[in-house]
């Protein structure tokens, strides 16, 4: 797995019940990309240093939308 800061890291549940959870990579463990990743996750806000498993993928940030200029 490779993720730079910024990237969002989501990890399925693995089991019946579990949530999924996403959270913002905001320092990466190695130069290469690999883990681990310290991440923010959005739904407590709290940071945490995580080694992902195979229930987790990473996807790159959301763009920020542009608000069109009027002439």
């Amino acid at each position: 797995m490779i993720a730079h800061t910024g990237d969002r890291l989501v990890m399925d549940g693995k089991h019946i019940g579990d949530t999924r959870r996403v959270g913002v990579i905001t320092a990466v463990g190695h130069g290469d990309g690999t883990p681990p990743y310290e991440v923010r996750w959005l739904d407590n806000g709290r940071t945490t240093l995580i080694f992902p498993g195979v229930e987790a993928h990473v996807e790159p940030p959301t763009p920020v939308e542009s608000t069109p200029t009027g002439s």
